[in-house]
């Protein structure tokens, strides 16, 4: 074995080795080897990164808007430049293609670019004379402190979802990121202060639950943000703000993708492959459930099926590879046992990736397709978070109920050729984001990102405009300059006339 790696905590603008004496390994899941090891904080260096964040806090809050917008334009800049650094970083922890990992970054600098426009984000309104000689103005104002906890699965594109509205809107920030690919949030905090960013502006903090606790109690810190597993968004969210913080917690996904019989079946059929198998099926996104509606059943699997030989499982940095591993061997294992519980309950094995999945000691599942998938069955209802893909079949429109009904209302897509059918689904379906031809519907970055039902706790989506509003508080001024003439005493309740 090679010499591993030490990943440490980012405090105060410098690497902080642990102190803690608790580390966790990270490894290579196309290799299954280790290649480092990350340091686990303890409450007391949790403390210290957040001390760090408030005393730089003033003065981050004072800088100017032009200020932040200039730094933010650097910040863009240099995350352009270093796309295939970071990229490399995450195909090498995560295992996703190279490919994919380049379109994360891409999609985190989005969101970087919304932010760049932070003096037309936080403008006001005014309302002059409100009443007689009085003025009425409205601001929003940054938070304080603001923490947040991030998952394996995208470990530079959702923190950039995070810090980049939160820095913007001039709070602090404090990154718990996932244990088992931590080292593209230390390389981001490197170039963050390369471009500007102040000391303690921005900490990187790594850890398991005594760290993510020690953020949930803080004092010093006003909001969280998740992203993660229902369970886990759950309990986020309801110690979070038990604490009296402000809490979103994105939680997890079962999204279907309707295809009815008019569809463009060749095109369902591309969709159904992207949205099921990139990344290995480890997004939030993924398309897991299709529903095959009325007669076209037949056709889609078969077309689906014909299709899966084709993609090409391996080390994310090989060339031609399509389909990385999963990150670790243990979840590998656990996703490998849905295909065989599929199967005990009645379901159809089309294609088993476990009969594919390359040799070797990496972390690898080839793509499965299952058919026959019904409600009741443990593929159809948990979140698998692997290269599994389910066909269920209806008669009907029901397909609408099935997705209302599942406890998840992350996205949806509906594959139509009918309108007026697309625009009634949209209307009905409890979803968050829904997609009309369109497979995996994350939302632009001057929109905002969230679903509904067990896929959220809050009341707030991350990023666009919701994002600005969750990082910042509103404040409402009522003015007035003294003008002898008109003051007196009036005990009445204040009138606008």
């Amino acid at each position: 074995m090679t010499d591993l790696t030490r990943i440490s905590h980012w405090i105060g603008g410098e690497r902080v080795a642990g102190e803690s004496g608790r580390s966790g390994p990270v490894y290579n899941p196309a290799t299954g080897e280790q290649s480092g090891a990350v340091d686990f904080a303890s409450v007391e260096e949790i403390d210290r990164a957040v001390a760090a964040a408030k005393a730089a806090f003033p003065a981050w809050r004072a800088t100017s808007l032009s200020r932040k917008s200039e730094i933010y334009f650097r910040i863009r800049r240099l995350l352009d430049e270093h796309r295939d650094d970071i990229a490399r970083l995450l195909t090498a922890e995560h295992g996703k293609v190279l490919s994919d990992a380049l379109g994360e970054v891409a999609r985190g600098l989005e969101v970087i670019e919304f932010a760049c426009g932070i003096p037309h984000l936080l403008k006001g309104s005014f309302s002059e004379q409100a009443s007689t000689g009085i003025d009425v103005y409205s601001i929003r104002q940054p938070l304080g402190v603001v923490a947040g906890i991030t998952p394996f699965n995208f470990p530079a594109m959702v923190p950039m979802w995070m810090w980049g509205p939160a820095l913007a809107c001039g709070n602090t920030f404090v990154l718990k990121p996932s244990e088992k690919d931590p080292s593209a949030s230390v390389f981001t905090a490197e170039l963050l202060k390369e471009a500007g960013v102040p000391d303690g502006v921005f900490n990187v903090v790594h850890g398991d639950k005594v760290a993510v606790d020690r953020i949930l109690e803080h004092p010093d810190i006003a909001a969280v943000s998740f992203v993660g597993s229902t369970p886990i968004a759950r309990y986020i969210y309801e110690t979070g703000t038990k604490h009296g913080k402000r809490v979103q917690a994105l939680g997890g996904a079962k999204n279907h993708m309707i295809v009815l019989p008019d569809a463009d079946l060749e095109m369902a059929a591309d969709a159904a492959v992207s949205a099921a198998y990139g990344s290995a099926g480890e997004r939030c996104m993924a398309i897991s459930q299709v529903v095959a509606v009325g007669g076209v059943g037949d056709e889609l699997v078969a077309a689906i099926k014909e299709r899966l030989p084709k993609i090409k499982v391996g080390n994310g940095l090989d060339e031609g590879v399509e389909m990385g591993p999963l990150v670790t061997a243990a979840h590998r294992d656990k996703v490998a046992g849905y295909v065989e519980g599929a199967s005990a309950q009645g379901a159809t094995v089309v294609t088993d990736g476990r009969e594919t999945a390359p040799e070797g000691d990496g972390f690898f599942l080839g793509v499965t397709l299952l058919d026959d998938v019904t409600p009741e069955m443990d593929a159809y209802r948990d979140e698998i978070f692997g290269p599994v893909l389910g066909v269920t079949r209806v008669e009907t429109y029901e397909a609408l109920t099935l997705v209302n009904e599942n406890p998840y209302g992350n996205g949806t897509a509906i594959f139509t050729r009918d309108g007026g059918v697309a625009r009634q689904f949209q209307f009905d379906v409890e979803a968050g984001m829904v997609g009309v031809n369109v497979p995996i519907p994350v939302p632009v970055a001057y929109y905002s990102f969230g679903g509904w039902k067990a896929s959220l706790f809050g009341d707030t989506h991350i990023y666009g405009p919701e994002g600005i509003n969750f990082y910042t508080r509103g404040k409402v001024v009522t003015s007035r300059w003294p003008d002898p003439a008109t003051s007196k005493v009036d005990l009445g309740f204040p009138q606008t006339r």
